[in-house]
């Protein structure tokens, strides 16, 4: 096992140039700094979040201000002719200008968020207004211009700190995935068990005890990294297997692994400690109970714009006395549901003795491919 000396994801340069801007405040955020304040309008969940609201108020609206069916009709159109091109063109300007935004001063970026709608309407507004209300004065005309920016902007005013406070209502989530990392992932027993272990192996099999040592000291690491960076999907899979063999040391012929990597996509990002306590929860709960040997299967592929993870194991006889797996499911789907919205699922089930756990989530690029890769040399 050969120590990881290269740079992590955040480090890199994301342009493939000198580590510059991008690379410090991708460190920023992940040391703490403040979250973005824009939501992501490139997530089809918050996309629907917002259309679906947005497009269900102003049907309420017409249907308050409108006195009959025809008057009722007729606003409806005027407030979907505004409404609809600023809210899709609001929300795909935010898309593209997201990235470039984040990292800047809070107030810099609310302004963002506040003048493109408002710019936008007044854009719209002047355009097709006088086709709208042709009988307004003037004056009565720069008074229904100006009412809809300002609505505009206390709709994205209003948005923006709906996203805002969900967010931080599941940030928690992220510091328990942390305490999870040191307390749970790094459980006492296993420590000892992996240290007893090499002691067992020092005369008998001095080259296996020293790999083994290397794979704990590099699973220590990557277990005090921080879990909201982004890490490649081929490093999550070097940890888990870094893991499984010293498990194997400790189990013997009771735990078989069965890996199926073929079509994975190495460069696949994703959160930092997401498969390992999935493939922790296979050995503990599908093959620590079992006193004949049993096989966990991982299957990493990526059918189309996706990647998915499927953990075969086998079924618990009996029902668990501590409900362990179950809370570190939960604290997952939270992490998911934070990071992707509904773009990510996981899902689990049991047939014919089998535990079957199916992670899914969208396929974002490593933008700069790194040369040299953590690996692990399974004939140690």
């Amino acid at each position: 096992m050969q120590p990881a000396s290269q740079p992590t994801s955040s480090d890199a340069p994301a342009d493939g140039g000198e580590p510059g801007s991008a690379a410090v405040k991708a460190r920023r955020i992940s040391d703490g700094a403040s979250a973005p304040v824009l939501p992501d309008c490139c997530n089809v969940g918050i996309l629907l979040r917002i259309l679906l609201p947005l497009n269900l108020a102003g049907g309420l609206l017409a249907l308050a201000m409108g006195s009959g069916w025809a008057d009722q009709g007729r606003r409806l159109l005027e407030i979907g002719a505004v409404l609809e091109p600023v809210a899709l063109v609001s929300l795909v300007a935010l898309c593209g200008m997201r990235k470039t935004v984040n990292g800047k001063p809070q107030r810099v970026q609310w302004l963002v968020g506040l003048a493109v709608p408002a710019a936008l309407t007044l854009l719209v507004c002047l355009m097709i207004g006088r086709l709208l209300v042709p009988d307004l004065a003037p004056g009565a005309f720069a008074l229904w211009v100006a009412a809809r920016c300002l609505i505009a902007v206390a709709l994205a005013a209003l948005t923006i700190e709906f996203f805002r406070l969900r967010a931080l209502s599941l940030s928690p989530s992220l510091a328990e995935a942390r305490l999870q990392a040191l307390q749970a992932r790094i459980r006492p027993h296993f420590l000892f068990n992996s240290l007893n272990t090499v002691l067992g192996l020092m005369r008998a099999d001095p080259r296996r005890a020293e790999s083994t040592l290397e794979n704990l000291a590099d699973l220590f690491r990557v277990f005090m990294r921080d879990t909201r960076a982004l890490v490649p999907l081929d490093e999550e899979v070097v940890t888990c297997q870094q893991y499984l063999a010293i498990e194997q040391l400790r189990l013997g012929d009771r735990l078989q692994v069965k890996w199926d990597t073929d079509r994975m996509q190495g460069d696949a990002l994703l959160p930092a400690l997401l498969l390992q306590p999935l493939v922790e929860n296979a050995v503990h709960h599908g093959i620590e109970p079992r006193t004949e040997p049993g096989e966990i299967t991982i299957i990493v592929s990526q059918p189309g714009e996706r990647v998915r993870v499927e953990i075969l194991n086998p079924a618990e006889e009996q029902q668990p006395v501590r409900p362990g797996n179950q809370m570190a499911l939960s604290n997952i789907r939270e992490r998911l549901l934070l990071l992707y919205d509904m773009e990510a699922e996981l899902k689990t089930s049991e047939e014919n003795g089998q535990f079957r756990l199916l992670l899914e989530l969208p396929y974002r690029k490593e933008r700069r491919r790194r040369d040299v890769r953590r690996h692990i040399d399974p004939d140690r």
